[in-house]
């Protein structure tokens, strides 16, 4: 049965592999500690709702930024002193919070495992894989059946006298493997790329807006750019290329965090699951995840209660009196962390001196809700 492989979303402030543990061991502070550091407000949803008011004043933009250090506190990650000129995606000149992130940060959490090695392993030697908004453990017996969950004979990726997966097993075949156009001799693989094949030096500078810029019609993803950053430093990124990777008969398989490695971006999330550090607040609303790169804080998927968030947009977003406007994340299953935005993005760059200029990302789709 396809449904024994299915991984239950599961709902909690803070995770690490599991264990549950608080923020303030993750940050070195509780979110109400971070919010009265940094603003020196005595109510912590009401700094939150605050900072992400539309009409906020230049005061609160530098906030802000005191905002952004003390939530980005893991090591190998520096937010800048001052805001720094950019231009969003919809062509305003506004003032961006600069985060940069260095490619051996602390992501908190254990990264992997990702593909088992034979086809008896289970779960725990495995990471799971997205499809159809489903999360499925990519253990050795999902990857036996890929011919059958995909219904196609062309499926195998593993020997069937040994029971051995076919995995990348070096920098090159990572690269050979995780590109657009699959190199053929990696067809039919396993594809994983560990984080030491990342070059050591590789930092990206996230170049986010102090304050949003709301656009009258919701506007697409960036693939540049992704989604977003979460706390603890791991880009939220857009879909996985999820045809490219099955066109070519290979499973890029995620964490159970719902992250994976690339050459260009590091280890970075496809989907939130419960594995993501997260920040809770005041009452029983979804935990804090990050910011988005228009400027607005990214919420979990589900409330602390289990439940959803009524009367979202089409972005996934709403406005509540004590959280001001705010997204929630999708499930972890869509391969897509957030469906749109509603307010112009910043961007990212290679050279935390270089300026933001993220306009020119193409016409918008129209938005509803």
């Amino acid at each position: 049965m396809l449904i024994s492989y299915r991984r239950q979303s599961q709902n909690s402030n803070i995770f690490v592999h599991g264990t549950s543990i608080l923020i303030g061991k993750i940050l070195g502070l509780t979110f109400a500690s971070l919010l009265l550091t940094a603003c020196n407000e005595p109510a912590k949803n009401q700094v939150v709702a605050h900072l992400n008011d539309k009409h906020a004043d230049e005061l609160h933009l530098d906030e802000k930024v005191l905002l952004a250090k003390s939530l980005y506190k893991t090591q190998g990650i520096i937010v800048a002193d001052k805001l720094v000129p950019c231009t969003l995606s919809g062509g305003a000149e506004s003032m961006c919070i600069s985060i940069k992130v260095n490619a051996e940060h602390d992501v908190v959490h254990k990264m992997g495992p990702w593909c088992p090695r034979n086809v008896a392993d289970s779960a725990d030697l495995a990471g799971i894989w997205l499809d159809n908004d489903v999360v499925y453990d990519a253990d050795g017996m999902f990857v036996k059946d890929l011919a059958t969950f995909y219904l196609d004979d062309d499926w195998q990726l593993y020997d069937p006298k040994t029971g051995d997966i076919k995995v990348t097993d070096s920098k090159e075949a990572c690269m050979a493997a995780a590109r657009p156009d699959v190199d053929p001799k990696y067809q039919n693989y396993c594809v994983e790329c560990l984080p030491s094949y990342v070059d050591k030096t590789l930092e990206t500078t996230y170049l986010i807006p102090a304050q949003p810029i709301v656009t009258k019609h919701a506007s697409r993803l960036n693939p540049h750019s992704g989604v977003g950053l979460a706390f603890n430093g791991v880009r939220l990124d857009a879909p996985a290329p999820v045809e490219a990777i099955l066109g070519a008969h290979t499973l890029a398989v995620f964490d159970d965090c719902g992250g994976h490695v690339n050459l260009h971006a590091g280890y970075h999330y496809h989907a939130v699951t419960e594995c993501s550090a997260k920040i809770a607040v005041a009452t029983d609303h979804a935990a804090m995840l990050g910011f988005a790169m228009d400027g607005y804080i990214l919420f979990s998927h589900f409330n602390n209660d289990g439940s959803l968030s009524p009367d979202l947009d089409t972005c996934g977003g709403h406005d509540l009196a004590d959280l001001g406007y705010h997204y929630h994340v999708n499930q972890p299953g869509k391969n897509q962390i957030l469906s749109c935005f509603t307010a112009q993005q910043g961007c990212t760059v290679d050279d935390d001196r270089a300026r933001c200029d993220a306009k020119g990302m193409g016409p918008p789709p129209p938005r509803a809700g």
